[in-house]
């Protein structure tokens, strides 16, 4: 399957990988500054945005399997990539593997709760899909109201007001029409636990990036994430919720560039499926 993506700016290529039930759209507030730098490549996973669902079971392996056969088939080996939410831990999973990808950066990514944190995850998460369902008819309005779109934003960010209405619209339409948001929350929540990788065996660079005020993923489930992955440094981003690069947009492009500076690719030429 070809990932639905954009290709923008130049320079040495950068993967984005959105979280559960965004789309390519979800890194528009730092598009424009990563691409003044780098070439951004911003998919789209299967089941979201433009991109059809897999035809069997949709999983952290079989999403992670597909960026894998995305980055092959374009020639991407080596790629650095950052992903935020859910692509914090897919991002996280392709680095474990070893091979795929160079640089990564890691924001606030799920998988690492425990106990009752994956029962607060799950429940409140599938609280506010349902919430946002039911109420699609109305979300132009909802999100213009400065009102109404921090109170639909303040599960993510302490500072809803500031994040835009055309952002916000586009990530609650994108919510709403993903097939596989539903399977995907449970999965996450109660499905495959994240494995990790044994200190000294990622060589690139790993950072694993956490908003203090994050209220999905708490930034205590930091120190599991550091667990599981011995060779990653942490960035705690301050006054920030579980989107840095809606929070803190200049931060996190500051953070990705500086993460991301010291590695290259050589990028090869298309390779059509035979």
């Amino acid at each position: 399957m070809e990932l639905n993506h954009i290709r923008y700016g130049n320079g040495q290529p950068l993967l984005l990988i959105h979280g559960l039930g965004g789309s390519w759209k979800s890194w528009i507030p730092v598009i424009d500054r990563l691409a003044a730098h780098r070439e951004i490549i911003a998919i789209d996973l299967p089941g979201h945005g433009k991109t059809p669902k897999l035809d069997g079971p949709t999983s952290i392996s079989s999403l992670a399997d597909s960026i894998s056969e995305f980055i092959q088939r374009n020639g991407l080996t080596g790629i650095d990539a950052v992903g935020s939410s859910m692509g914090g831990r897919l991002v996280l999973e392709l680095a474990r593997r070893r091979g795929f990808v160079g640089a990564v950066v890691s924001l606030n990514p799920g998988g690492f709760w425990q106990g009752w944190q994956r029962h607060f995850f799950y429940l409140s998460l599938a609280a506010s899909i349902r919430l946002i369902r039911s109420i699609q008819f109305m979300m132009p309005a909802l999100t213009k109201n400065v009102i109404t779109r921090s109170i639909l934003l303040a599960q993510f960010s302490p500072k809803p007001w500031n994040i835009s209405s055309h952002l916000s619209l586009a990530e609650m339409r994108s919510y709403n029409s993903s097939p596989v948001f539903d399977e995907l929350l449970y999965k996450l929540a109660y499905g495959e636990e994240q494995q990790g990788a044994e200190k000294g065996s990622i060589n690139s660079p790993l950072v694993i990036g956490w908003g203090r005020q994050d209220r999905v993923c708490f930034p205590l489930q930091a120190k599991k994430a550091l667990q599981l992955f011995p060779d990653a440094q942490l960035h705690v981003f301050k006054q920030c919720g579980h989107f840095p690069h809606w929070d803190r947009p200049a931060e996190t492009a500051e953070l990705i560039l500086r993460v991301t500076a010291a590695t290259k690719v050589e990028v090869k030429e298309h390779q059509q499926d035979s």
